[in-house]
């Protein structure tokens, strides 16, 4: 009798220890809908089915705008929900009680440093490899959020854990369109695999980047390198994961659907000879967005996603980029200036090495150089 007391008493603290931390980020209310939705009414725990379909990802049609894809990539986001699932919420036998329930929506969408949103993002995406039976030279030394990880990846383990990030990303905009169409495009980010390859490895060891297959290459990226990296170059990263888990619960707490016609509907899609046409493609625009945390991300993370109008895009730094160029040297000033599709020509295939430099600011882009 003491015992059960004592249980009870634990379970009612602990109850209260995570429901004020989850308040504190103001999705409690949210949180105890969606649960209610969820759990049975019998056990009052959530099963283990019911939560995974919260997450799943399923796409009738995919259309890729890199020249290469890996052909085991839908394989991976078939196992995408189970894993987010067993990494954060850690179901026991008869499903996710209250507390669990809460708990790993902490762990994934708390507040946390930029290192632990990291080594939370690199665990979902180990436990989806697994699952999917794929090989993978990550270890980590314990279930913990911050504990660390050994190992290394390849350029291809980057491919597919930014494009699990776009798809993420993908979902949680695409959500919000009202035409129903299960499909899923997957920008060329190349140049971003590449920048992270780059950084890793070491100088001097031979590496030509630029003519070269991404998917194919063999060098191993120490993880801690990466981490590095990522946090250098594309901080927003993690933000992908935790945006796309609460969205799912909000969705689910709106209207409870299912799977199949879940948030994976997208609007009207551009085509690849499209998209690649206009200055800013998808796959660097999106690139361009995650190194920032300010208006300007948000701006230019909208031209990365399809239109729910008429397939225009009125946000100007898709059209057109504004310049701002400060000549003090030759005491002039040229502000503000629109440059309307005129990279086409800067160069040729007899100079493909020219890639155009500059700052970003909140004009636009400043500083351009053509190197």
């Amino acid at each position: 009798m003491g015992a059960s007391s004592s249980t009870g008493q634990k379970v009612s603290t602990e109850q209260r220890e995570v429901e004020t931390l989850v308040a504190s980020t103001g999705a409690l209310p949210m949180l105890q809908q969606t649960f209610s939705r969820l759990a049975d009414p019998q056990s009052n725990v959530v099963p283990l089915k019911s939560l995974q379909q919260c997450f799943c990802l399923a796409y009738e049609n995919l259309i890729s705008e890199a020249p290469k894809m890996p052909d085991t990539f839908l394989v991976f986001l078939d196992n995408l929900s189970s894993s987010i699932v067993d990494v954060f919420f850690m179901p026991q036998k008869g499903g996710v009680s209250w507390v669990e329930f809460v708990r790993g929506y902490i762990k994934c969408c708390g507040r946390m440093s930029a290192s632990m949103s990291l080594n939370a993002l690199l665990k979902v995406y180990a436990a989806t490899v697994t699952k999917a039976g794929l090989p993978l030279k990550l270890e980590f030394e314990s279930d913990e959020v911050d504990c660390k990880i050994n190992g290394s990846l390849l350029a291809s383990d980057v491919y597919m854990l930014l494009w699990m990030c776009w798809t993420m990303s993908w979902d949680v905009r695409t959500s919000r369109s009202s035409k129903a169409k299960a499909n899923l495009c997957l920008p060329d980010i190349s140049h971003l695999v590449l920048s992270a390859v780059t950084s890793c490895t070491e100088v001097g060891s031979g590496l030509n980047v630029w003519y070269c297959d991404v998917l194919g290459l063999e060098v191993q990226l120490p993880v801690g390198k990466f981490l590095t990296w990522a946090i250098k170059t594309a901080q927003c990263l993690p933000d992908c994961l935790t945006q796309f888990v609460h969205a799912r619960l909000q969705n689910f707490c709106a209207a409870e659907n299912g799977c199949a016609s879940s948030s994976s509907s997208v609007g009207e899609l551009s085509s690849t000879k499209t998209c690649n046409s206009f200055l800013l493609t998808r796959g660097r625009a999106w690139a361009i967005s995650l190194t920032l945390r300010s208006t300007i991300s948000e701006e230019i993370s909208q031209v990365c996603f399809p239109s729910t109008g008429d397939g225009t895009h009125d946000n100007l730094l898709y059209q057109f980029v504004i310049l701002l160029i400060d000549l003090t040297l030759l005491n002039c000033c040229l502000s503000h200036v629109m440059l309307v599709d005129i990279f086409n020509g800067l160069w040729g295939s007899s100079n493909r090495n020219c890639h155009p430099l500059g700052k970003l600011n909140s004009f636009g882009i400043s500083y351009l150089i053509v190197a």
